[in-house]
C-alpha cells in the first residue's frame, strides 16, 4: 500500500483528502523533505514551516487558474511537490534539475518567478488590476514572510492595492526570521501583536471555534470578536491604515483553520491581509535548534542534521579582517541588510556591537544610510551580495558616488553562485558598478589580497567596491597584517612575451593553466594579475601591448561591459591595435549547476581559450620547439 504522497501528482488530488488525511499527509511531506534535502540541500527550514499553509491553499484555490506567488520563493518546495514535480524533486538544484525558486518556464502553476525578496505584493497587484481590466474572476494570493515587510518595495506596494483593486490576499507567514532573525521596528511591531495576551484569548476561543463548527458563520463571529479587540487593543491596525482588512494572527500549522478562513476570504470583494503564525524548521528539531544553518545548507545528515565540516570562506576572512580592522579604526562601521550570518558578519558583531548594523531586507536604505554615516567622517563598510547591490544601484549612483562618499562596498557571491541559480549569480557588478565615476573596483586573486584590498579601500578617500566569490577560500597563507595596494596597479606573477594573460580575481587559477599549457608548447606567457577593474593599470597594458601578440583576459562575469571589455576599451583609447580573447559568461542568464560543469559548457575553461588565442600567434613558437 503506497502513501498518501504517492498519491499526489495534482492540486486536484490534495482537493480529494480529509482534513484528517491532510494532516497526514503533511507529516509525510515533511519526512519527504527531509531525506530528500539531507542528499540535494536546499532551504529545509523555510518550507518545513509552510507544509501546512501549502497544503490549504491548494486544497481552496485552483492553481493555474487562481495565481499563488510566494515571496522570495524559496518555500515553494511543498508548492513544486504539489503540482506535478514529486518524481523530480530528488533532481532540485541539481544539474538539469528542478530549480530552487520558483519559475515560470519550469511550471503553469508558477505564475511569477523569483528569488528576491520584496516583490510578491507588487506582481500580485499587476496581476489582479490585469484580471481586473480583463473582466476575470481568478484568485491572486500573495504569501509573504514577515522579513519582506522590512523591503521598502512591499510597502510601495502596501500604499497602492486598495486604491487599485477589489480582490487580492495577502498571506503574512510569520515565523520571525528570515535568514536571521528580524530586526527593526516592524518585526516589534508583529511581535507586540502576537503577545498580548487579550488578544491572544480571543484567538484560541476563535480556533476552537471554527474546530468546532466550521463554516462562514464561525469566521463571521471570529471577525466581530477580531474587530472588537482590536478596537481595544491596537486602535490603528498598520494595515488597515493602508487599506486591507487584517484577520489574524492564526496558527499557519492548522490545516482545518486555515481551509476554512481561506475560504471565507476568497469570497469577499475588498483586499484583505491575513497573518498566520508558522514556526520555520517544524519537525526537524535540527531545524529547530539552528534556524540560520538550516535557512538553506547543502547536504547534512537526516538523523542528526550534521553538516560535513566546512573550509574557511572568503566571508570569513572578510569579517575577521573587518573586525581587526576595526579594532584599530574607530571610524569602521559594518552594514549589512538582513544577511549577517551569509555575509560574515556574525563574526563582526560580537566584537563590535555598537558598530554593527543590520537594516533588514531594505538594500537601498543600507547604501544611503552608509552615505550618511560617510558625511560625518565615518567608513562605512556595506556588506552585500554582488546579486543584492543590484536593488540599490541609484542609491550608489546618487548617494555615494555623486558625492564622492568613502563608502566600501564588499560583495560577496561576486561571480557564478551555483546551485541557486540566476536569481543569485553575481555576474553583472562589473558592468553595473565600472561606469560610474569615482568609484574603485577591486577584485582579489586569494583571501590574503582580500585583507589587503579592505585596508587599502579604507585609506582612500572615495568611494570602493570589493567583488569576491561565494566559498573556500584558495588556502595561501596569511600576512599577520594586511598592507596596501598601490592604487590602480596590477601585479605580473609571471613574465612572458608572446601572450598577456590577465586573469581577474579567483580566475587567475584558470590563467595559470592556460599559461602552463602554453608554455608546454612553446610559447611565452605572462600571467597577471589585474587587482583593479577600475582604474586599470594603463602603463602595464601599454608595456605588454607593445610586446606580445594577443591578450587574454579571464572573468567570472558577463563579457559584455566586464572586465574584458574595460581592457579592450582602454587599449582602444590608447591607440593599441591588439587582439584580446575575451574569457566570461555569455549574454544570457545562466542556469543553476555545478560551477565546473557549467564553466565547462559556456567555455570558461583554459582549454577554450587556447584554442582561441592559438590562431593568434602564429609565427611566434620557440625556434627549439620548431626544431624538436
Amino acid at each position: 500500500m503506497g502513501t498518501l504522497l504517492e498519491s499526489i501528482n495534482s492540486p486536484a488530488d490534495v482537493k480529494r483528502l480529509s482534513p484528517v488525511q491532510l494532516v497526514e499527509l503533511a507529516q509525510e511531506i515533511r519526512d519527504f523533505l527531509i531525506q530528500s534535502l539531507a542528499r540535494t540541500g536546499g532551504h529545509l527550514g523555510p518550507n518545513l514551516g509552510v507544509v501546512e499553509l501549502t497544503l490549504a491553499l491548494h486544497a481552496v484555490f485552483n492553481t493555474p487558474e487562481d495565481k499563488i506567488l510566494f515571496d522570495v520563493s524559496h518555500q515553494a518546495y511543498i508548492h513544486k511537490i504539489l503540482t506535478g514535480r514529486r518524481e523530480r524533486f530528488e533532481t532540485i538544484r541539481q544539474p538539469g534539475g528542478l530549480n530552487g525558486f520558483m519559475l515560470r518556464t519550469e511550471s503553469e502553476h508558477d505564475c511569477y518567478g523569483a528569488g528576491h525578496a520584496g516583490t510578491a505584493l507588487s506582481a500580485a497587484l499587476g496581476m489582479a488590476v490585469a484580471r481586473d481590466l480583463a473582466g476575470g474572476r481568478e484568485n491572486i494570493v500573495a504569501v509573504a514572510g514577515d522579513a519582506a515587510f522590512t523591503n521598502g518595495i512591499t510597502f510601495e506596494a502596501l500604499n497602492n492595492i486598495a486604491a487599485q483593486t477589489k480582490r487580492m490576499i495577502v498571506v503574512l507567514n510569520d515565523n520571525e526570521w528570515s535568514i536571521d532573525r528580524n530586526v527593526g521596528a516592524i518585526a516589534r511591531y508583529f511581535h507586540r501583536i502576537v503577545t498580548n495576551e487579550r488578544y491572544q484569548y480571543l484567538h484560541d476561543r476563535a480556533t476552537r471555534l471554527i474546530e468546532r463548527f466550521g463554516g462562514k458563520t464561525a469566521v463571521k463571529v471570529v471577525r466581530r470578536a477580531e474587530e472588537a479587540a482590536k478596537s481595544m487593543l491596537w486602535p490603528s491596525i498598520l494595515f488597515e491604515e493602508f487599506g486591507l482588512d487584517y484577520y489574524g494572527p492564526i496558527d499557519g500549522h492548522n490545516i482545518p483553520l486555515l481551509i476554512e478562513t481561506f475560504k471565507f476570504l476568497k469570497a469577499l470583494d475588498h483586499p484583505v491581509l491575513l497573518h498566520i503564525l508558522t514556526q520555520k524548521g517544524r519537525g526537524f528539531q535540527p531545524a529547530l535548534d539552528g534556524q540560520k544553518k538550516f535557512h538553506g545548507l547543502g547536504p547534512y545528515d537526516p538523523e542528526t542534521g550534521h553538516t560535513p565540516n566546512g573550509l574557511t570562506t572568503y566571508a570569513e576572512v572578510f569579517a575577521k579582517t573587518l573586525a581587526d580592522l576595526a579594532n584599530q579604526d574607530a571610524r569602521i562601521v559594518a552594514i549589512t541588510a538582513a544577511m549577517p550570518n551569509g555575509t560574515g558578519l556574525d563574526h563582526f558583531r560580537p566584537q563590535h556591537p555598537t558598530r554593527y548594523f543590520d537594516v533588514g531586507i531594505a538594500e537601498e536604505h543600507a547604501v544611503v544610510f552608509a552615505a550618511g554615516m560617510a558625511t560625518r567622517g565615518f567608513r562605512p563598510v556595506c556588506a552585500i551580495y554582488s546579486t543584492f547591490l543590484q536593488r540599490a544601484f541609484d542609491p550608489v549612483v546618487h548617494d555615494v558616488c555623486l558625492q564622492k562618499l568613502p563608502v566600501l562596498f564588499c560583495m560577496d557571491r561576486a561571480g557564478l553562485s551555483g546551485d541557486d541559480g540566476p536569481t543569485h549569480h553575481g555576474l553583472f557588478d562589473i558592468a553595473y558598478l565600472r561606469g560610474i565615476p569615482e568609484i574603485v573596483l577591486m577584485s582579489p586573486k586569494d583571501e590574503d589580497e582580500l585583507a589587503d584590498m579592505m585596508k587599502t579601500a579604507i585609506e582612500l578617500q572615495s568611494p570602493s567596491a570589493i567583488r569576491y566569490p561565494r566559498g573556500a577560500v584558495v588556502g595561501v597563507p596569511r600576512k599577520p597584517e594586511p598592507q596596501t595596494i598601490p592604487l590602480g596597479k596590477a601585479e605580473v606573477l609571471i613574465d612572458g612575451s608572446d601572450v598577456a594573460i590577465l586573469g581577474l580575481g579567483p580566475m587567475t587559477s584558470l590563467a595559470k593553466e592556460l599559461a602552463a599549457t602554453l608554455t608546454r608548447d612553446g610559447y611565452s606567457a605572462a600571467v597577471i594579475n589585474p587587482r583593479f577593474v577600475k582604474p586599470l593599470d594603463r602603463e602595464l597594458l601599454d608595456r605588454y601591448a607593445k610586446r606580445v601578440a594577443a591578450f587574454v583576459t579571464f572573468e567570472d562575469h558577463v563579457k559584455m561591459g566586464g572586465f574584458g571589455t574595460a581592457v579592450v576599451e582602454a587599449l582602444e583609447e590608447m591607440d593599441l591595435a591588439i587582439p584580446v580573447v575575451r574569457i566570461g559568461w555569455p549574454d544570457r542568464f545562466i542556469e543553476h549547476g555545478k560551477v565546473d560543469e557549467l564553466r565547462a559548457r559556456y567555455g570558461l575553461t583554459a582549454e577554450a581559450a587556447y584554442a582561441q588565442v592559438l590562431p593568434l600567434l602564429k609565427g611566434r613558437r620557440r625556434a627549439t620547439m620548431v626544431a624538436s
